[in-house]
């Protein structure tokens, strides 16, 4: 009588233990969200878009963020509307899983590493940037480059997209703040300038002698901005209320076309072709170092996030049916920090092993973002979700959308990795980037 007793006691106290693991992962709203997606992908991203726009011209420039931003809103309705028929979709793993089985399973998580590893490191290539800058080069690099992972380590352990969604609104304001600071430093700087405004050498059009690798990892830039797609199977498995997403869509997608387009195009017009990427690095040295000094938070709350998006995957398919997935126990908590280590140590390997910031979104991008956010929601339209015949009435519009989603993931997957490779071969053959793990200057 006494074990029966003590049995369910300790049933009552799991279940206890259960119910508050699963209460505090779905305290999500859709303001939240908006929140977090907007961070998760505009740090960066607005960061490479005005190199991005001088390769390609500023009506190319402004015309592909906007298609490619309003395609993406598009995509993530798929994706949304997949995670609301299976709510037991919590990542884009098991999406892989409902499209080819297990099989699907790993490839898509093994992407889906591999993506936000690059991503998280990424970050800590532009922090270690950042802080290179702001201190003119008298550290070695690589210091600043650890403390660029260290930093992102810690920001990484709360486990809960709600916590981190609190730091985000921080996130946004750095990232605006900044932004705004080059942008109206270097439009001064422009109109002071011999001639003002009119002598900025910026083009409407592709640059003359523009090859087609550079086109491309331009054109991949601009795709990374719009990498939210590959967290949302996760961010809506915290919702409170999922039916609510496209509303969180609809605001961040819309933000983000248009900070994009008019970093893009003022930092572009205002600087012309001496543009560098990091945008933060196109004014004078004591504007980047304020600048760059304000963006701090941004490019590491960001990268943090991309960490949580990886571990809330990989922890919970350790403990699948475990209640340390919730990571409120010891061993949950234990498992969990270790889990930042490894991965922000992997990461930083990624950024110094691959020192070009432009290029490292630019692979990122290619590889896995033109699936995540394009030709695999396409995918799901024909094979999940559509009902009836593709090209009826009421299927029309999607199935024409996602034949242009596809088209656009598929040339990014082969034409983009092509390019960006080759590119870091020509880059690193000429001798015009410093070798991997080695100190460097902003």
């Amino acid at each position: 009588m006494l074990e029966e007793t003590s049995e369910e006691l300790d049933s009552v106290r799991m279940k206890e233990i259960a119910a508050k693991g699963s209460a505090h992962f779905h305290r999500l709203g859709w303001k939240r969200l908006a929140v977090v997606t907007i961070v998760e992908a505009i740090a960066l991203g607005a960061l490479s878009l005005p190199k991005a726009f001088h390769v390609l011209g500023m009506f190319p420039g402004v015309f592909l963020t906007v298609t490619l931003g309003l395609v993406s809103i598009f995509t993530s309705y798929l994706i949304g509307q997949v995670k609301l028929r299976y709510p037991d979709v919590s990542h884009y793993a098991d999406a892989g899983r409902l499209l080819l089985g297990r099989v699907g399973y790993e490839i898509f998580g093994a992407a889906l590493l591999l993506e936000l590893v690059m991503v998280v490191g990424s970050h800590a290539l532009t922090g270690s940037i950042a802080l290179i800058t702001l201190n003119d080069g008298k550290v070695c690099s690589i210091v600043f480059s650890a403390i660029s992972a260290i930093i992102l380590l810690v920001l990484a352990i709360p486990p809960s997209f709600t916590e981190v969604a609190i730091l985000g609104y921080i996130d946004f304001a750095s990232i605006i703040a900044a932004i705004g600071i080059t942008v109206i430093a270097t439009g001064i700087q422009a109109s002071g300038s011999a001639g003002g405004l009119s002598s900025v050498d910026w083009s409407a059009w592709p640059k003359e002698d523009v090859t087609f690798i550079e086109a491309f990892v331009a054109v991949s830039n601009i795709i990374f901005a719009f990498s939210f797609a590959i967290g949302q199977f996760s961010f809506m498995d915290e919702m409170h209320t999922p039916t609510d997403y496209m509303k969180s869509i609809w605001a961040s997608g819309g933000i983000q076309i248009l900070v994009y387009t008019l970093t893009g195009a003022l930092c572009y017009a205002f600087i012309g072709a001496d543009v560098q990427s990091p945008a933060l690095l196109s004014a004078s040295p004591t504007i980047s170092k304020v600048a760059f000094g304000v963006a701090l938070p941004v490019i590491f709350i960001s990268g943090s996030i991309n960490t949580t998006v990886a571990l809330r995957y990989l922890h919970g398919r350790v403990y699948k049916n475990s209640l340390n997935r919730y990571v409120n126990t010891a061993k949950g908590w234990t498992t969990w920090i270790i889990f930042v280590v490894v991965f922000t140590i992997v990461a930083w390997v990624i950024a110094e092993a691959i020192p070009i910031f432009s290029d490292l979104l630019s692979l990122a991008s290619a590889l896995f973002v033109s699936g995540f956010s394009f030709w695999i929601p396409a995918i799901m339209w024909f094979t999940l979700l559509c009902k009836g015949n593709y090209f009826s009435r009421e299927n029309i519009f999607f199935t024409l959308g996602s034949i242009l989603a596809f088209i656009i993931g598929i040339v990014t997957l082969g034409a983009g990795t092509y390019a960006t490779i080759q590119d870091i071969i020509d880059i690193t053959s000429q001798g015009n980037a410093h070798s991997p793990f080695t100190c460097r200057s902003a």
